[in-house]
């Protein structure tokens, strides 16, 4: 395919205004296409796209090179602004399930044919990873010539001595030999009730690989922060979450080997802390002390209400932190017990409390809409628990405006609540619109997510293949392309999005996640009890069967 010059120059331009890329040259070196399906803006704000960059290039003999779906000719790699078709594999991440639709997109610019079954060794090796895909691999399936189930660290180097293994290769072959390696699911060679399931891989021991972002560019989100994951999974247990199911035990990095990342990173003026609950962190206080000693700034992609501490506060606020950000996700005490969170509302105020006595200027609070359980009660309990909430803030010495995001709740593969119906979109809209009404009245700023993108989500998350043909028939990445697509594949959304009987078979039993379906089925039952699951304890333990 033709390469448009515009698109080479915004390669180059953003390559300049970079710092730490991997430059390599191509001689003798296996080639790999790291993909992110959506913006450059987008891709570089995610550590951990950053980390699988970092792994491809750590493997002596190969080298690795990023993309995105920024422009609109060919997808040339950033690096030295080849086609995707130049490289060995095309490595998708995927972090959400609307950037599948994003896979086909960079299939059809770079000239590769969309379906495994039609390309051969003349083309490079497609292949996937990332949370979503580990939960349900399924709707992207039959696009893909290998998809990596768990976390990278665990597979990618075996992954990369395979592929050097089977480059001149003919593709029966190299479709062979990928199906051998622990955790690459080869779905042209899967035959479901008959091959064994692909189990998810995960490393115990997080200090024995890569912590911290290694590009940093003015042309993401936070700028030029290192970003570094300081634990991988959550112990909460929270019912709803696919992180929390899908990168299970919780493993906190040692500060020690925290503090040895950071001080390899000369220039480094401010450190963003990343994990599922960066409060909960066991050292965190002596994480913040050790930061800001070092005259390091820091922020937190998110806390826990229940494990703030004065030392924590204090140190994002003395880093010019403007927003903490909180997530209830229920008005109520009774569905938040449901979900297996279980915040109470005066821990909840009380942390505010905490809160109100630094300088911050914005309060953001998460709350979902369509929860299993709600009575049609919710939405009130979130307009009271939002007017406690200013009430306790008001009592403070700094003033605090609020802001409330409220998305629909959407039923993930590989979670407790995988079989349970997700609320019509009529029905979201109205609890939307009625909680915006109220709570705009009471001055809290208030933002949305689509319910029917949500929907469209929730489709996606619990999908099988036959949604393939869904995604590569849309004329263009909207919801009129979306719903005009399903109809001619004559399938209905509700038919995914609605309640699953315990008698249908899961798309996503191709793979293995280690949490036993028992756990899950028991965890589902505690939902309707409201009953509350300890979290995961700091060792190893039998409970649900990962560990």
């Amino acid at each position: 395919m033709a390469i448009n010059w515009v698109d080479t120059r915004r390669a180059r331009a953003a390559l300049r205004r970079e710092r730490g890329a991997i430059i390599q040259d191509w001689g003798g070196r296996l080639a790999i296409a790291l993909v992110f399906p959506n913006r450059y803006f987008v891709g570089m704000s995610c550590l951990g796209f950053q980390l699988v960059y970092r792994l491809f290039n750590n493997f002596p003999g190969s080298l690795c090179e990023r993309a995105f779906l920024d422009g609109s000719g060919t997808i040339l790699s950033l690096e030295s602004q080849r086609p995707l078709a130049d490289f060995v594999a095309v490595a998708f991440s995927v972090s959400f399930e609307l950037d599948y639709f994003g896979i086909v997109e960079a299939l059809r610019r770079s000239g590769l044919p969309l379906w495994s079954e039609q390309r051969d060794e003349r083309h490079p090796l497609v292949i996937a990873g990332g949370p979503c895909v580990t939960a349900n691999p399924e709707p992207i399936a039959q696009f893909c010539d290998a998809i990596v189930i768990g976390e990278a660290e665990a597979i990618v180097p075996r992954l990369s001595a395979m592929l050097l293994d089977v480059v001149q290769s003919d593709r029966e072959e190299q479709l062979n030999a990928l199906s051998t390696l622990p955790g690459v699911y080869v779905p042209l060679l899967h035959r479901p009730g008959v091959t064994a399931p692909v189990k998810r891989q995960w490393v115990r021991y997080l200090d024995d690989w890569p912590a911290a972002s290694i590009i940093r560019t003015p042309e993401t989100e936070l700028g030029d922060t290192l970003l570094v994951e300081v634990a991988r999974g959550c112990a909460r247990g929270c019912r709803f979450c696919l992180a929390g199911f899908c990168f299970r035990p919780m493993r906190p990095r040692s500060i020690q080997r925290l503090f040895n990342e950071i001080d390899d990173q000369p220039g480094t003026k401010r450190v963003g802390l990343v994990g599922a609950a960066v409060s909960d962190h066991p050292d965190i206080d002596a994480l913040v002390s050790g930061l800001r000693n070092r005259g390091l700034r820091l922020s937190a992609s998110s806390l826990r209400a229940e494990s703030l501490t004065p030392k924590l506060l204090q140190g994002l606020a003395e880093s010019g932190a403007r927003t903490i950000t909180l997530a209830p996700e229920a008005g109520s005490e009774r569905l938040r017990a449901g979900l297996n969170k279980t915040l109470t509302d005066d821990g909840l105020l009380d942390a505010i409390r905490a809160i109100g006595g630094w300088r911050f200027s914005q309060l953001k609070l998460y709350f979902m809409a369509g929860l299993p359980g709600d009575d049609g009660n919710d939405s009130d309990a979130i307009i009271r628990l939002v007017e406690r909430v200013q009430q306790a803030l008001e009592a403070s010495t700094h003033g605090m405006s609020i802001s409330v995001n409220l998305g629909p709740f959407v039923p993930k593969a590989q979670t407790p609540l995988e079989r349970v119906a997700m609320a019509p979109v009529p029905v979201l809209r109205d609890n939307m619109r009625y909680v915006r009404q109220q709570l705009r009245q009471r001055g809290a700023r208030i933002t949305e997510e689509s319910a029917e993108w949500a929907e469209v989500q929730g489709v996606l998350s619990r999908g099988d293949r036959r949604l393939a043909d869904v995604i590569a028939s849309m004329t263009s990445p909207t919801l009129a392309s979306w719903r005009l697509a399903l109809r001619e594949a004559s399938l209905d959304a509700q038919d995914f999005v609605g309640e699953w009987p315990a008698s249908r078979t899961l798309p996503w039993q191709v793979v293995e996640s280690g949490v036993h379906p028992a756990y899950r089925h028991n965890e589902a039952c505690r939902v309707l009890d409201q009953t509350d699951t300890p979290p995961c304890p700091s060792g190893w333990c039998q409970r649900c069967g990962v560990c």
